[in-house]
């Protein structure tokens, strides 16, 4: 299946996290140094790769306790007003048309990868989360589709803000796209349905 996919895009399995803390005297100094620990190469997915780097609470607390929280996240999508740091690879969508890709085997992956998130995940991939999310591509091309056919194509170093848009990532060129991710929870109770003027996009 697709085996070109899953060889090194670019991006490593193993990213290096850094995180700053304070000295017994309060001094600024690294903390943590080590890969990031929660990072999983799909197995039924090749070329997939899910990382999360942090998480904060919706109030996080200085100075740092030392402690890394990601061990003990149950929800990949944040609560309104904490955080979730993520890093994906998105293998090419031939992988998801391949002749022995297993569709419930890769579902029951990524609920085991991304709880809280794979949930939310129609069938064709669209999905709605109540945050506020900052992509940045970090290597490879992407497409972002929205709704009624709508479809940004993203490019290395493009950014994007998403304010809770129902969405589906496409990568439809022959090499994996790696993005890291900031999620912000949001509260609903505020949303603004008003619509607004689209403008120009780019292709």
């Amino acid at each position: 299946m697709a085996s070109d996919f899953t060889r090194d895009e670019g991006v490593p399995l193993a990213v290096r996290r850094l995180v700053t803390g304070h000295d017994g005297g309060g001094a600024s100094a690294v903390a943590l140094d080590t890969t990031v620990p929660r990072s999983n190469a799909f197995q039924h997915i090749p070329g997939m790769v899910s990382r999360l780097v942090w998480a904060t609470a919706p109030m996080p607390g200085l100075p740092f306790d030392g402690a890394d929280p990601t061990p003990a996240v149950a929800d990949i999508v944040p609560a309104s007003g904490a955080t979730r740091f993520l890093i994906v690879t998105f293998p090419p969508d031939s992988v998801f048309s391949a002749p022995d890709f297993d569709p419930a085997a890769a579902a029951a992956e990524n609920l085991a990868s991304s709880p809280g998130l794979a949930e939310r995940f129609e069938p064709d991939g669209m999905h709605t989360t109540e945050t506020v999310d900052y992509g940045i591509v970090l290597d490879g091309e992407i497409w972002l589709e929205l709704d009624e056919g709508r479809s940004a194509h993203l490019r290395r170093h493009d950014v994007v803000v998403q304010n809770g848009t129902r969405h589906a990532w496409r990568n439809k060129s022959e090499r994996c796209a790696t993005l890291a991710f900031v999620l912000i929870g949001a509260s609903a109770a505020v949303r603004d349905n008003t619509p607004f003027d689209t403008g120009n996009s780019h292709d």
